[in-house]
């Protein structure tokens, strides 16, 4: 399948200031408390070396163990608490991604925008990616 658009677009707005976002995005600690999709999906192992070439890393399973895949990207910019963009993959297969941290009141507004891969519709990769920006918001927002 061919992607019909060049980039996909998730957002939304955390109430939390952009300091306590961004560790929440960024902290090994947190990252393994919202980087899943649905409740049945789960992140049991993540680090993140946030800097210019740095690499994060993840693990996403299914809680019931029949499934999961690593994920892994390469940082080729990072501005703290406002912007990280990263590369997933090599070569041709390579899809870049923008995550933006804008003050906004006393909240934070993230927004990421991706190039799709070619495998699933692009609503079924928006939805994912959005399912998994919304967890991210509910545990910023409930975090300590």
């Amino acid at each position: 399948m061919s992607s019909e658009v060049e980039y996909i677009t998730v957002a939304t707005r955390v109430e939390a200031p952009v300091a306590k976002v961004w560790e929440c995005w960024t902290n090994p600690d947190h990252i393994v408390q919202w980087n899943a999709a649905s409740d049945d999906w789960c992140c049991p192992r993540a680090s993140n070396d946030v800097r210019v070439g740095g690499e994060l890393n993840s693990r996403m399973e299914a809680r019931d163990g029949s499934m999961g895949f690593d994920f892994s990207a390469t940082y080729t910019e990072v501005e703290p608490n406002a912007l990280l963009a990263f590369r997933m993959g090599e070569g041709e297969e390579a899809r870049g991604v923008r995550v933006e941290f804008k003050e906004d009141g006393d909240g934070t507004v993230v927004t990421e925008t991706f190039k799709p891969e070619n495998t699933f519709p692009i609503e079924m990769q928006r939805a994912g990616w959005q399912s998994i920006l919304d967890r991210f918001k509910a545990h910023a927002e409930s975090s300590k």
